[in-house]
């Protein structure tokens, strides 16, 4: 009975530790082991078998005295565990579009494209107050295949998505990222949106900053 419920836990386990790495971009055997409320041992096991399959990669640092620990970080390889949406049409039609259409005629498709979602977006959201409003957004956004949260920071919101579901599109096309940015702000009229994180340029999430206007 313990061996058939520790063999069910175990891809369970796998996935959290991937969803950890996704979130925090590195982390220690400890930290992930805290967060799971699992032993390091376990941990670590865990770990050696995901590394094997090439999903993930360990970097040794030193801190402190005693043997260097492992940082721990996601391969290519292991951000493909997590959705990516019908990337391979989205990539073959922008290619057909920027061969046949000039650059700020693209650019004004995708304006108007984000603006059509952003119609959609609000008449889900509602009129509630703005706090109601970005976590409905948050849900809106992992069900279509995004990892998203959103935290209330001392000069407003940020929505965080550490995975987007259109993230190989905007490799090759960055004019994307200029939509999505076109897309928050047309969500929320009654704030000023920036850009505070992205992925393209460093780290391992992509961020907008709303702040309630006067």
């Amino acid at each position: 009975m313990r061996a058939t419920a520790l063999a069910q836990a175990q891809p369970t386990t796998r996935k959290g530790i991937l969803a950890i790495l996704l979130r925090l971009g590195e982390a220690t055997a400890h930290d992930i082991a805290t967060r799971l409320a699992i032993s390091v041992q376990a941990t670590r096991r865990h770990l050696r078998g995901l590394e094997d399959e090439g999903l993930i990669e360990g970097t040794s640092c030193a801190e402190g005295p005693g043997r260097p620990s492992f940082r721990w970080h996601l391969t290519s390889q292991g951000q493909a565990q997590f959705a990516d949406g019908s990337e391979g049409f989205a990539v073959s039609l922008l290619e057909s579009l920027t061969k046949q259409l000039p650059d700020e005629a693209l650019r004004s498709l995708l304006g108007s494209q984000a603006i059509q979602q952003a119609a959609q977006y609000r008449e889900r959201l509602g009129d509630g107050p703005l706090e109601q409003r970005v976590a409905r957004l948050v849900e809106l956004r992992k069900a279509e295949g995004y990892v998203a949260e959103c935290d209330l920071e001392s000069d407003g919101w940020v929505i965080r998505e550490f995975h987007c579901s259109v993230m190989r599109i905007a490799e090759q096309f960055p004019c994307v990222c200029d939509q999505e940015l076109q897309l928050i702000r047309h969500t929320f009229p009654d704030c000023t949106v920036d850009r505070v994180h992205w992925r393209l340029e460093s780290g391992h999430s992509c961020g907008f900053r709303l702040t309630p206007r006067p």
